[in-house]
């Protein structure tokens, strides 16, 4: 599962590079982190975890993902908030061109791995979502926390589907989407953590890269997905607020895939059925809502479930803690 400690790695990767330095290895950040949070011996999972979303193709796994969301156009001030805040879509259409904001990738045939969290968007098709996101959780809201005994978070060898999320926070607390990409293809960590923290924070296509004067006001989420099951034609072969979904159909001749993470459908009041129609949606269909189960048999629809959790660190926790590291 996935912990601050990770959070903290990714945060280090990002001023490392405004630094023009070489990053601690994540080795190095687990043992610090552990040592100096002696009396935390599970890690507090803030509501930051929100919203996320994200949609995939069924046939790239090792293809990356981007957040594909409505983005408005650049602010004239790199701290101006984003109006698609929580829509972490991801979109590619089989068989058709890559989004500029968008790629592929697959969880049908991935092993078992940890988790993540999300929220939504509205339809979208190569344009992105077109529904405003909904979600703008507070820092400062109610924590819930989970077991993570961070002494004993894996470091070598372990390879994880993973998503890097960045947010910007305002001073009430409330959070705006600034980047959000990742990869179902599973990674080693310490290479997907650096790799993904720094993508997701300087080529995310709907935001201009975040400049160091940014940095302060930033929250980092880890998401590390896991127990991918098989494919299945039931599209609603799932459970609300436990699973995310993977779905791909042929429609128009093209194979559509698109992914919710697992709090998406829990956080806008869905119903099972009501997620799978907006996912069609944000996979690129385009016909009625009555019509969705029709399109789904004919087009040989399948689902994959998967779970996670997202875990966040806020900026200020990074830096007080960075700065007791020699």
């Amino acid at each position: 599962m996935a912990t601050q400690a990770h959070c903290a790695y990714a945060f280090e990767c990002l001023a490392a590079h405004f630094d023009h330095r070489q990053p601690l290895s994540l080795a190095q950040v687990v043992e610090r982190w552990s040592r100096d949070h002696p009396d935390n011996t599970e890690d507090v999972v803030s509501d930051e975890e929100g919203s996320q979303q994200v949609e995939g193709d069924d046939d790239d796994d090792n293809a990356e993902m981007t957040d594909a969301g409505d983005a408005a156009p650049s602010p004239p001030h790199p701290t101006s908030a984003r109006s698609p805040a929580f829509s972490r879509l991801l979109h590619r259409s089989r068989g058709g061109t890559k989004d500029a904001d968008s790629a592929a990738s697959s969880a049908s045939s991935l092993p078992s791995t940890t988790t993540s969290a999300s929220t939504p968007g509205g339809s979208a098709g190569s344009s992105g979502a077109d529904t405003p996101a909904t979600s703008h959780s507070s820092l400062s809201s109610p924590a819930r926390s989970r077991r993570e005994p961070t002494a004993g978070i894996a470091v070598n060898g372990a390879k994880y589907p993973l998503f890097v999320t960045w947010n910007v926070v305002n001073r009430s607390g409330s959070k705006t989407l600034r980047g959000c990409i990742g990869t179902f293809e599973p990674q080693h960590l310490e290479a997907g953590l650096r790799s993904y923290a720094l993508t997701s924070a300087l080529e995310d296509t709907r935001f201009p890269p975040i400049p160091p004067s940014l940095l302060p006001a930033l929250s980092a989420h880890i998401t590390l997905l896991t127990n991918f099951s098989t494919p299945t034609p039931d599209p609603l072969d799932w459970t609300l607020g436990t699973h995310g979904l993977r779905i791909t159909f042929t429609h128009g001749r093209r194979r559509l895939g698109a992914t919710y993470l697992p709090d998406v459908a829990r956080e806008q009041g869905w119903s099972k059925e009501e997620a799978v129609v907006s996912l069609m949606r944000k996979a690129g269909w385009r016909g009625r809502d009555g019509e969705w189960k029709k399109t789904w048999k004919d087009g040989g629809g399948e689902l994959v479930r998967y779970e996670g959790l997202a875990v966040g660190l806020g900026a200020r926790e990074w830096r007080e803690w960075r700065e007791g590291v020699k």
